[in-house]
Formats: C-alpha cells, structure tokens, sequence
C-alpha cells in the first residue's frame, strides 16, 4: 500500500468508515475497526477524527458542499416558486446520497433514539438545512426563519424513511413523497410561514407532528 497523503486522510478515513458501515450496524463500529481498514493506527485516526460523530459530521459536510457547488454551477432559480427551487435542491441531495445509502441508513438508525439530538448533533441536520434553504434562496432569518429550519428538517426526516425503501433507479416514491410533502407546506402555510400573532398556528404544529411521528426509530 502506497504511504497515504496527509491531506488525503480525511477523505479516505470517511469513505473506509461509510464502507464499514454498509456492512454492518454503525452501532457496533469501532474506531479502532475504522482504523485498521484505513490502514492507521488508532493515534493516527484520532487526530483526525476524535469519535464517531466527527466521521459522521465530516461526511455530513461533503454532502452539503457537493449539493451547493452542483446547485451553483447547474440551476438558475429566477423563474421558480420557492417550492420549486426547494424541491430541486433536496433531490440532488438525494441523489448525491444514494451511492452511500446502506451506510447512512446504519448510521441514521444509530441516532433516531433522540430525533432533537440527531437534528443538533453530528448529522447537523439544522446546519445543513440553513445550506439548503440558502441554496434556494429561502430566508431563514429570524424567527420565522427558525421555524422553517425546525420544519424543513422535520419535513427531511420524513422523506428520508421513503428514500431508504426506495430501491427504483429514478427515485420516484422519493420524488412524489418530497413534492406532496412541500406542497402541503406551501399550501397550508405558505412553506411553514409564522401567523399574524408570531405565534406557529394549529396547522403548523399538526405538520411537524405528523412527520414527527411518521419517524418513530423502529420504522426505518
């Protein structure tokens, strides 16, 4: 084996570690496997990457930058309704996901126990929200922009349960799942949109209550 580049190794240590994780649970991964496949010792691996949730915070990170230089270099969003710039930024998340679905479904199942600290904590669903609100020129300032973060992510969580089920080359269950689930937003409330009284009205709440529950850890 030729003497890994140190500018190479986080790039190498997450791609050894998705591996990993297609095969087995991201539960019972260890560091120490992660290294040895990676072809480190454990000292070498950790001054890169302390714990597991800094791999996974890492990897996180590549998706959002592929998603932002992809939507950047290949969409002009003048013509398009929010919903619809929304909608083309998050299925090229997906599809830039697919190639490493086996290991985010291990992984994500090794984080659904708390779906507050798996939005906050190493998957940064909330960060990478903010990015793909960003993307598609969606403010998400304020209050009302704390809401569409809290919601989008919510809404993310929904339509990842379906992405993992779904096996066709073309995503379509994806698709319409994401389309009907932005549609219901935009549609009751103008994408998560705060009342008058600066208050989340009924219809809010129901929202994130539905996609809460349709993310029960067991389900995925």
């Amino acid at each position: 084996m030729q003497p890994i580049k140190k500018a190479d190794l986080p790039r190498i240590i997450v791609d050894y570690a998705l591996d990993i994780a297609s095969r087995q649970n991201w539960s019972d991964t260890s560091l120490e496997e992660i290294a040895d496949q990676s072809g480190l010792t454990l000292e070498d691996l950790k001054k890169t990457y302390p714990s597991k949730n800094s791999i996974v915070a890492a990897y996180t990170t590549r998706v959002d930058e592929c998603v932002l230089n992809s939507i950047t270099s290949e969409y002009k969003f003048n013509s398009k309704s929010g919903r619809d710039r929304l909608f083309v930024v998050l299925i090229k998340r997906f599809e830039i996901m697919n190639t490493n679905k086996h290991a985010i479904k291990s992984i994500f199942r090794s984080y659904t126990s708390d779906l507050e600290a798996l939005a906050r904590g190493p998957l940064s669903l909330y960060r990478s929200m903010r990015w793909m609100l960003e993307a598609a020129n969606i403010s998400y300032a304020g209050g009302k922009g704390q809401v569409r973060i809290k919601g989008l992510s919510l809404i993310y969580l929904s339509v990842l349960r379906t992405w993992f089920k779904d096996d066709g080359d073309n995503m379509r269950d994806t698709i319409e799942k994401l389309d009907s689930q932005l549609y219901r937003a935009e549609r009751i409330l103008g994408f998560l949109r705060l009342n008058n009284n600066n208050s989340q009205s009924t219809d809010t709440i129901n929202i994130l209550k539905d996609s809460r529950n349709k993310m029960e850890p067991d389900s995925v």
